[in-house]
């Protein structure tokens, strides 16, 4: 049995069966459940590298949206992808997250399935 390959160029990278040309992980054609959720992080993650760390685990798991710091202390930002891939930010933003932060709470609001991602990367907003 052969593996269908989903190719879609970002920024001038391949990504051919959940691989692209740097290892990370992308929505392969057999999963179409996209999905978009928001979420807000409490506790101390600002000046701890907490954006920098949302934006490079969200992209090694082929995840677009945004995040950004918030004039109450806290992290937001909206993630949206594979609905398994999805999942795993969430799981990484409640319970990892940066190396010098400490998460107190974790919402997430308004996840729905979406047709597609409507975001072309993730981004730190400012």
């Amino acid at each position: 049995m052969f593996t269908k390959f989903y190719f879609r160029s970002l920024n001038s990278r391949m990504f051919v069966n959940n691989i692209d040309i740097l290892g990370f992980r992308m929505a392969s054609s057999d999963q179409k459940t996209y999905v978009s959720v928001n979420f807000e992080i409490h506790g101390k993650v600002q000046g701890v590298f907490f954006r920098k760390n949302t934006r490079l685990t969200a992209q090694k798991y082929g995840l677009v949206g945004w995040v950004r710091n918030t004039r109450h202390g806290t992290v937001e930002g909206q993630v949206q992808g594979n609905k398994e891939q999805v999942n795993e930010m969430k799981i990484w933003l409640k319970e990892k997250g940066s190396k010098n932060s400490v998460i107190t709470k974790a919402d997430f609001k308004n996840e729905k399935v979406i047709d597609g991602v409507k975001h072309e990367a993730f981004v730190i907003r400012k």
